[in-house]
C-alpha cells in the first residue's frame, strides 16, 4: 500500500475526461430542470445512468483502476499500459494476476469491481451489514467477491484495510486518512468529469448556478466538485455541502479545524452514512469557501420522494442535495435571481 500524506488535491482532470472519451459507452449524463419550491427552476444533473451502473462513482474507481494498472505495468516493462499492450498474453497474465480490495456502503464497491472486470483484474469487496443483500448481489453478478466484515462502514475500512495488506493485493479506498491518499486522489480526479461536463453545458447556454448542493460521505464527490468549481467557472457559485445530521464528519471536521468523526446512529441515508472524512477531501473542502448543511433522516426520506415524484428514480442519498435545497429560507426563492443546481447522484438498488 502507498504510503503519503500529501493533502494537496491537483488532479489532471483532462487525463480523466481523455479517458471516458475512449470508451463507447461514454456520454455526458443529462442537465434537467426539476421543480422546486413555489415552482421556481432546479437545475439537476441526474447521475442514475452513468456508464450503466447507475451512480456518479463509475466515474472514479474504473479510472483508478486504469491508472494503478498502468502505474504498475510500467514499473514491471517500462511501458505503458496502451488498450495494444492490453492484448499480449504478457499483460493480460499480469492483469489477471491483479486484485483490487475496497469497502464500500454500496456503489464505490460496484465501481471497484466494475474497473477491474473490464480491465481484466480480480475484486474482493468487504460490506457491512448494513449494505443490503441487493448491493451484494450486484457485487457478485459483477464478477466479484463479497466479504461481510462488520456492524458498520468503519469495521470494513479496517477489514479491507489488513486483507489488502496481509494477501499483498490493491487496496482502492474513496477515503483518505494518514498514510493513504494517492489512489483516493485518482478516483476523485475520475469525478472531475461531471463539473467539467456542466461548465461546458453552462459557457454553451451562458446561464449559470448560483447555488450549487453537493451531498458528502467521506466527501470525495463534493471536494472534486468544488476544486474544479473553484478552478475554472467563469462564474462562481455558493458552494453547501449537505450531509446527513448523524453523520456530518466533515461538519465537525470544519468546526474543529481538524479532521473529526461525526457521530451518530445508523443512517437512512446508506451511502452518506461515513463517520470519518476524506483528510483529502476536508483539507481541499476547506480552501474552497464552502458552508454545510445537514438532513435530517425524514428531510432526507421526504427528499427522495419529491424527486422520485418529479420523474427521476433516486433514494434519500441521491437526493440529499435537493432535501437541503428545499430546506433553504423561504426568502431564497423569493429571490428572482436565485439559481440552485443539485447532484441527483444515483438511482435506487
Amino acid at each position: 500500500m502507498e504510503k503519503t500524506d500529501d493533502l494537496s488535491f491537483a488532479p489532471d482532470f483532462a487525463a480523466a475526461r481523455a479517458y471516458f472519451r475512449t470508451r463507447p459507452d461514454y456520454q455526458p449524463t443529462p442537465l434537467v430542470t426539476l421543480k422546486g419550491p413555489c415552482g421556481c427552476d432546479v437545475l439537476a444533473k441526474d447521475e442514475t445512468n452513468r456508464l450503466g451502473l447507475g451512480a456518479f462513482k463509475a466515474l472514479g474507481a474504473p479510472y483508478a483502476v486504469a491508472r494503478i494498472l498502468d502505474q504498475r505495468w510500467h514499473a514491471k516493462t517500462g511501458a505503458n499500459l496502451t488498450p495494444e499492450a492490453t492484448q499480449t498474453p504478457d499483460a493480460q497474465a499480469f492483469i489477471a494476476a491483479q486484485t483490487f480490495v475496497c469497502a464500500s456502503a454500496g456503489n464505490h464497491g460496484i465501481g471497484v469491481a466494475s474497473g477491474a472486470r473490464a480491465a481484466g483484474a480480480q475484486a474482493r469487496i468487504h460490506l457491512a451489514d448494513t449494505v443490503p443483500e441487493s448491493f451484494a448481489d450486484r457485487l457478485r453478478a459483477i464478477g466479484a467477491h463479497v466479504v461481510r466484515s462488520g456492524a458498520i462502514y468503519e469495521d470494513c475500512v479496517a477489514a479491507a484495510t489488513k486483507d489488502a495488506d496481509d494477501a499483498g493485493d490493491i487496496l482502492l479506498a474513496d477515503g483518505t486518512w494518514p498514510g493513504y491518499t494517492t489512489y483516493p486522489k485518482w478516483v476523485m480526479e475520475g469525478y472531475c468529469v461531471i463539473p467539467e461536463e456542466l461548465r461546458e453545458a453552462f459557457e454553451a447556454s451562458g446561464q449559470w448556478p448560483t447555488h450549487v448542493y453537493l451531498q458528502a460521505g467521506v466527501g470525495g464527490l463534493a471536494a472534486a466538485m468544488a476544486h474544479m468549481i473553484r478552478l475554472n467557472w467563469a462564474e462562481q457559485p455558493e458552494l453547501i455541502v449537505v450531509e446527513p445530521d448523524v453523520a456530518a464528519c466533515l461538519q465537525a471536521s470544519h468546526l474543529a479545524g481538524k479532521a473529526s468523526r461525526g457521530e451518530g446512529p445508523e443512517s437512512i441515508m446508506g451511502r452518506l452514512d461515513c463517520k470519518e472524512p476524506s483528510i483529502v477531501a476536508w483539507a481541499t473542502l476547506e480552501r474552497c469557501g464552502v458552508r454545510y448543511a445537514t438532513l435530517t433522516e425524514a428531510e432526507g426520506v421526504e427528499a427522495a420522494e419529491q424527486v422520485m415524484a418529479l420523474g427521476i428514480p433516486t433514494t434519500p442519498s441521491g437526493a440529499a442535495g435537493f432535501g437541503a435545497l428545499i430546506q433553504e429560507d423561504a426568502k431564497r426563492w423569493q429571490d428572482k435571481t436565485f439559481q440552485p443546481l443539485v447532484v441527483i447522484s444515483e438511482r435506487p438498488a
